[in-house]
Formats: structure tokens, C-alpha cells, sequence
């Protein structure tokens, strides 16, 4: 699981490493915390977790994302998340840059769950490396019609 997490990191700083100056960014990578829930049942979840995406073409961009998500009550009975997204991002080199991703996650611990997610939200390019990160985040669980909810807050850098 660490090596993994570690592999997800790297690959998300590459871009940020590699953009040259004077021209457009090829990706970005981001930190995230993101409070949530699920339902049925209304229990609350935190979810820690790193990403990273490299556009494809205009906005259109290809990712993945590693985290781990824990009920707020016992934090040692949580579950990883591993989730490649596809998104698009408007107007992607202004200050102000919203977007749109969904794709598949894999839940995992003893067992593994198959789920699909949806989301959107914005990053704040406060520096020209260093950004703000908020979104909004819902892993379906289809077989149960459960949701994995959470609103993200966190860092973007490229």
C-alpha cells in the first residue's frame, strides 16, 4: 500500500517538475482532505488522498488518484480508494479554473468494491505553480445504491 501511495505521488509531481516556463502546463497534481459521508446510513468519513492528470488534448485530461478513507468514529478501520478519472478543465490557463471529472474507483482492504464517481469543483492558481484545490466528490456503489460523499479541500501544484 505504501509503495503504491508513493508510486501515485511521484507520478503526480512529475508533471509539476517538468512544465517549462514559457509555455502551457502539460498536468497538475494535488493533495486533498475531504469530509464526507455515506448513505445509507449517514455516517461520516474523511478521506485523505493524492492525484495527478496529464491533459490530452485543450482541457481534456487522463488521471488517478490514491487515498485512504476512514470513519471519523475509528480511524483505524478505514479503506483504500483508487480511482482513474477522465476530466475536462475550462479555460485552463486563467487564475481561476473550473472543472469536471468522473470514472471508476476501487475500493480495498480484505475484499475490493466496484464503484463509479462524479464530480466537479475549481482550482485557484494563487502562485503559478500553487493552487488552491475545492471540488465536490460521489462514489456510487451500485449493487447497495450506497454513496461515498465528500467535499475536497486542498492543495494543486504543477
Amino acid at each position: 500500500m505504501r509503495r503504491m501511495f508513493l508510486a501515485i505521488l511521484v507520478a503526480a509531481l512529475l508533471p509539476a517538475l517538468a512544465a517549462a516556463q514559457d509555455r502551457p502546463y502539460s498536468g497538475l497534481g494535488y493533495a486533498f482532505f475531504a469530509p464526507g459521508g455515506a448513505s445509507p446510513g449517514n455516517n461520516m468519513l474523511m478521506h485523505f488522498g493524492v492525484g495527478g492528470e496529464g491533459f490530452a488534448y485543450k482541457g481534456l485530461a487522463a488521471g488517478a488518484e490514491i487515498g485512504m478513507v476512514v470513519p471519523k468514529e475509528c480511524l483505524s478501520e478505514g479503506i483504500g480508494l483508487f480511482s482513474p478519472n477522465a476530466s475536462y478543465h475550462f479555460n485552463r490557463n486563467a487564475k481561476l479554473v473550473p472543472f469536471v471529472t468522473g470514472g471508476y474507483s476501487l475500493g480495498f482492504r480484505q475484499g475490493i468494491g466496484n464503484m463509479v464517481n462524479f464530480g466537479g469543483g475549481v482550482n485557484y492558481w494563487f502562485k503559478p505553480r500553487l493552487g488552491l484545490h475545492l471540488a465536490f466528490r460521489d462514489h456510487l456503489y451500485p449493487p447497495e445504491n450506497g454513496h461515498l460523499w465528500e467535499f475536497r479541500f486542498g492543495l494543486s501544484f504543477r
